[in-house]
């Protein structure tokens, strides 16, 4: 399966990752978090990603410049883990890097993120650019840093999820916004003419029926008052005779010409704007929030 930019356009924001990539098909228990960070004055992205496999858990911290490469990155392999804490260096922008964690009394669930009694800090020039979990006040006192003048923001999270007809997660669209229970239903195997529904809250927000002539597509739906667009591309369940994964993206829309939600479903593919017009767009807003779900299902 295409990754999103490159079906639209190679202008469009850029979200995938080498988990989903054509030459990586398997399967991988990950969440990978992107958030806009300041780094003396500018901006990068620092990338953070949670995977679990067989051998345990990992960790990887990485550091982005403004078109998304990576300039350096620190991995923190599943055999390695045992340790639980530490820090390590990465010299980036002509200084100093230091990535601390601490995840020594973390709990896990049945994913790869901690749920509780963990930190993982970024601290450059004795600032906290980014600081993730509920262990703050030790994380401040082992680092000797002081919070940051400018607060991370996350803005984009890609997630594999697993599932035969639903998959589900949990979802933010908005800063301090209310923690909603997202569910994808799609049954592909027992029914000749497959739907898509999509559930936030026990709630139906959206409905595709016919399938397999829109295996593609996208529409906008309002979730806390924002506009969230849609995307979706399901043709490797429909079409691929190897397992395989499908492809969500939730995108929120907060500024007003983007409030779609009084479309019908069936215009979805007969909008002004092409895709990759639309992914240009809203690349230039900046911190609008995106979630990605690579949608895997169980054998």
């Amino acid at each position: 399966m295409k990754d999103f930019p490159s079906c639209f356009g190679e202008n469009g924001v850029q979200v995938a990752d080498s988990s989903s990539s054509s030459t990586s098909k398997t399967a991988q228990n990950l969440v990978a978090c992107v958030y806009q960070c300041r780094i003396r004055g500018r901006s990068c992205l620092i990338t953070v990603t949670w995977s679990k496999n067989l051998m345990g858990q990992g960790l990887s911290v990485g550091i982005d410049d403004s078109s998304n490469q990576c300039i350096c990155k620190v991995d923190i392999k599943p055999w390695a883990f045992s340790k639980r804490r530490g820090c390590k260096s990465l010299e980036a922008y002509c200084c100093k890097i230091d990535v601390y964690w601490d995840l020594s009394s973390a709990k896990f669930g049945s994913g790869p993120e901690p749920l509780e009694g963990f930190y993982v800090g970024v601290v450059v020039d004795r600032q906290m650019v980014l600081l993730l979990g509920d262990l703050r006040r030790e994380a401040f006192k082992k680092t000797n840093a002081m919070p940051s003048s400018s607060n991370a923001v996350l803005v984009t999270k890609k997630e594999h999820v697993f599932g035969k007809k639903l998959y589900g997660t949990k979802a933010v669209f908005c800063d301090n916004g209310k923690v909603h229970d997202l569910v994808i239903e799609c049954d592909t195997t027992s029914v000749s003419d497959p739907c898509l529904i999509i559930r936030i809250d026990s709630k139906t927000v959206m409905q595709v029926k016919r399938l397999r002539w829109k295996f593609r597509g996208n529409h906008t739906i309002l979730v806390d008052g924002f506009a969230v667009e849609v995307f979706w591309d399901v043709h490797n369940w429909l079409f691929s005779a190897s397992v395989t994964d499908a492809v969500f993206m939730f995108k929120t829309c907060p500024s007003a010409d983007k409030l779609w939600t009084s479309q019908p479903l069936s215009e979805a593919n007969r909008l002004q704007w092409s895709f990759s017009e639309r992914f240009s767009e809203t690349k230039l807003q900046g911190l609008d929030f995106s979630l990605i779900l690579y949608a895997w299902k169980n054998v």
